[in-house]
């Protein structure tokens, strides 16, 4: 039942906002129905320009990693789901802390990492900066944090860098505010569109 305080004047429950974590996972819910299955990861990698190789693993090892975690008190799935709203849970140790326990983004936590770690471009950060950045943030012990973390800024700068080797500022904001997946997608939509009109 909703709470009074999800309820507006007219006695409607009012849709809550996503979190900005919830943005950031809901672009790899293809069919929009709040569950994201490993080839549905798939598709979304494959929208932004990712291989079929890196978008395989990146679905296993995503699918297996954070379904449990985004399921509490159910039993294991063999088709490893991820509930969007539950992605708080799945919040992995070793991280930057950009994102609070609730998944709300944190703006100081954010410009924080620039002051630390920009040191060559304060809107950018190099490939030596990320390694150094994910070193900083490394729990002691905690091999399965620090891998989730690397693999996610590993393949963010893969992806993302530009012509110098920078992974600019704007680019990673744009990963915490959820909007970044959809840029990618229509950029690259738009490219195959050029690339088949001038053929």
């Amino acid at each position: 039942m909703a709470s009074s305080s999800n309820i507006d004047e007219e006695g409607i429950e009012k849709k809550e906002e996503p979190t900005p974590l919830e943005k950031h996972v809901m672009f790899f819910d293809i069919n929009k129905d709040g569950v994201i299955y490993p080839w549905e990861t798939y598709k979304g990698f494959r929208k932004i320009g990712s291989g079929v190789l890196l978008s395989t693993v990146a679905s296993i090892f995503i699918n297996i990693g954070l379904s449990g975690k985004t399921r509490p008190g159910k039993w294991p799935s063999p088709l490893f789901p991820i509930e969007v709203k539950n992605i708080k849970f799945a919040k992995h140790s070793s991280d930057s802390d950009i994102y609070d326990t609730e998944g709300r983004f944190v703006l100081e936590k954010f410009e924080e990492l620039f002051k630390k770690h920009g040191r060559t471009n304060a809107n950018a950060l190099t490939g030596e900066e990320l390694d150094e950045l994910l070193k900083a943030n490394k729990q002691p012990k905690d091999f399965a944090g620090h891998i989730a973390a690397k693999s996610e800024w590993k393949i963010l700068y893969l992806l993302c860098k530009d012509e110098n080797g920078l992974l600019p500022k704007e680019t990673i904001r744009s990963v915490y505010d959820g909007s970044l997946f959809e840029q990618m997608s229509k950029e690259k939509q738009s490219k195959k569109h050029r690339g088949k009109s001038s053929s």
